[in-house]
């Protein structure tokens, strides 16, 4: 386990046979006889969790607590007492105490408690590990535009970065709405807290549930062990709640206490949990059309925009989109680890007259397509996978299959049908080379 905890209680009895059982299960242990010694030891011992007594002279464990949730935010504190009594649970729960545990402690959950305080400890340091290089692609610059409704979308995200109001973005799919989620988050004073974000149509609303509020053991088949759900390991940073306007009605009810009430309650769970992180919602749906329909409950609709960011689609901003496009390849070659290559006129004309219904998404789709298979540090209209129909009406997208298969034919015909070599050039197996011939008739 290898995990560090710094073990507090005024009976040195007690000290020496729980300080045994913690060596035993692997932690490196420091001692503490008071709250007081405790935070004489925090900045020395360094520990990923704290395990104190509630009832102490002087300074009491939650006294204690509520300093270290101030002080040291990272650090997850177990509390154990000889008094079993109502208030003195939910007073240290709603303070931030990771688990409660009554005296004489049963070795065996003390262990599973530590277990998981560890696991959740190192699920967030590798999360706040991320957070600098994820700050570098989220800040401000990294939205582009100069239209005059993308400026209005800076503004608003400025402003919404000091705040801890809940946030409902809107726009078309591939508009960018995670994107200004995570600029509203990561150029907030909680930045170092995790950026958490979840699609709401990627699961069952069952195990989207579990997820989202975590579940005790025995809840479910396979849940095996208690987990922590999203909303408890974002802190005090902010869930990302995509497409929130396809959710059930009982999925949103859940929503909705976890907006009024600040806690939420693990699946098969009978004690809640607080919960302190904020919420931006998305959605490309017309919620208010879903309230009259009564497919979307109009509390939680008022509960989330209590402040709103309308994302413009891709059609609605034309002047954007050469700035845009030179963005994406600027962003594109340094993940693909090349030169940024140039667009030829007659590539960029092509992307302008384009329509994009897939809006920003596509756009970085077809040009980070077009860089894997230009050649020469130029992007041709050819590579874009574009072509004009029959009518006339405008560049329309090809296919991959298509694009495959072109590419495929123009690299044997480049290596004079070597098929060695053309496997090489395509960065694929021989074997793998031959099935694309037969399938594209490429003989």
């Amino acid at each position: 386990m290898a995990g560090r905890i710094l073990l507090v209680d005024d009976d040195a009895q007690i000290r020496t046979s729980l300080s045994e059982a913690l060596d035993d299960f692997g932690f490196h242990v420091t001692l503490a006889e008071s709250a007081e010694d405790a935070l004489s030891k925090i900045a020395s011992s360094e520990p990923d969790i704290v395990l104190s007594d509630i009832r102490m002279p002087g300074m009491d464990g939650i006294e204690l607590l509520k300093l270290l949730r101030e002080r040291t935010p990272d650090v997850d504190v177990v509390l154990m007492t000889a008094f079993d009594d109502m208030p003195t649970v939910v007073s240290a729960m709603r303070e931030g105490a990771f688990d409660f545990l009554v005296k004489p402690v049963n070795l065996d959950e003390l262990e599973e408690v530590l277990k998981r305080a560890l696991a959740d400890h190192r699920t967030r340091e590798r999360a706040r590990l991320q957070v600098e290089d994820e700050a570098k692609s989220y800040q401000l610059n990294e939205l582009v535009g100069r239209d005059s409704q993308m400026i209005q979308v800076f503004k608003l995200v400025g402003q919404l970065a000091a705040t801890r109001v809940n946030v409902l973005i809107r726009g078309e799919s591939g508009t960018g709405k995670e994107l200004v989620a995570r600029a509203i988050h990561f150029n907030s004073p909680w930045a170092p807290e995790p950026f958490i974000p979840v699609n709401c149509t990627a699961l069952p609303e069952t195990l989207l549930e579990s997820e989202l509020f975590g579940h005790v053991k025995g809840a479910f088949t396979g849940a095996i062990n208690d987990r922590r759900g999203r909303f408890t390991l974002a802190g005090k940073g902010t869930v990302f709640l995509d497409e929130i306007g396809d959710t059930g009605p009982e999925f949103q009810a859940k929503i909705l206490r976890v907006l009024e009430d600040g806690e939420v309650y693990p699946v098969g769970g009978e004690r809640p949990e607080i919960v302190e992180a904020r919420v931006v919602a998305a959605t490309h749906r017309d919620l208010e059309a879903r309230v009259k329909e009564g497919t979307f409950r109009e509390d939680l609709y008022y509960r989330l925009m209590v402040a709103q960011v309308d994302l413009p689609s891709l059609r609605e901003r034309p002047g954007d989109l050469s700035l845009l496009a030179d963005h994406l390849i600027e962003k594109g070659a340094e993940r693909l680890h090349l030169e940024p290559p140039t667009l030829t006129k007659e590539a960029r004309e092509a992307l302008l007259g384009h329509d994009w219904p897939g809006n920003v998404r596509e756009l970085e789709n077809c040009l980070t397509r077009a860089m894997a298979i230009a050649t020469g540090g130029v992007i041709r209209i050819e590579h874009l996978g574009l072509t004009t129909d029959s009518t006339g009406s405008g560049p329309v997208f090809r296919t991959m299959d298509e694009v495959e298969a072109e590419h495929a034919r123009r690299v044997l015909e480049g290596v004079g049908g070597n098929k060695a070599k053309a496997a090489r050039v395509l960065g694929v197996s021989k074997p793998r080379l031959y099935r694309l011939i037969e399938k594209h008739g490429l003989e």
